[in-house]
């Protein structure tokens, strides 16, 4: 029986829902991902997270029928402006919505995946799935519980708290939803907030 790698448990530490502002350092990690603008709502957003999800799925099972098995994590974005994000409207956000891989799928895998949801032609955005990177060591990070209309209560919360500890936030916002929108109602959902700090 093949084990099945789990990359959430396996990096819990970084994965913290604090329900009061912490410190957590967050290493290097690899990702499939997907680059777009708009509210989260919206018709792009919907779209790429079906394909970015369609592709780690394809990932998956082709992996473990070689052998290696892995647990599909869940999903994240990272939206740019950081603390300034609140006063733009979200037509004007840009983000990058991520799945974390493995470190043996190659972007030789990823190419066969696209190619074969490019023949059932399910995914019109497949075509812009690309690994990245990212390393954002210090950062302060919080359990957002509720719509996400109103993370801005709780992003103020985490700022407050770096000012504190003599922080001040750098590079992009990151959130890490723990909750599917589809299934959970808004009051519900949980979303661990981070932002990088120095």
């Amino acid at each position: 029986m093949t084990e099945k790698i789990d990359l959430f448990k396996l990096h819990k530490a970084e994965y913290a829902s604090p329900k009061k502002p912490a410190i957590v350092s967050a290493g290097k990690g690899k990702y499939l991902s997907v680059a777009g603008k708009g509210g989260p709502g919206g018709e792009e957003f919907q779209s790429k997270v079906g394909s970015l999800y369609a592709a780690a799925y394809t990932l998956k099972f082709a992996s473990k029928e070689k052998g290696k098995d892995f647990a599909v994590c869940k999903l994240e974005g990272v939206f740019s402006g950081g603390a300034a994000l609140a006063d733009l409207p979200p037509e004007a956000w840009e983000w990058r919505l991520m799945i974390r891989m493995p470190d043996f799928i190659k972007p030789a895998d990823l190419r066969v995946a696209t190619e074969k949801l490019r023949e059932k032609g399910k995914c019109p955005d497949v075509e812009e799935l690309e690994f990245v990177d990212l390393a954002e060591g210090k950062c302060v990070q919080m359990l957002h519980v509720g719509p996400y209309t109103e993370e801005a209560e709780t992003i103020q919360q985490m700022l407050a708290f770096a000012a504190d500890e003599g922080l001040a936030p750098r590079g992009d916002h990151h959130e890490i939803y723990l909750s599917d929108p589809r299934r959970v109602e808004p009051a519900r959902l949980k979303t661990i907030l981070r932002q990088p700090v120095g």
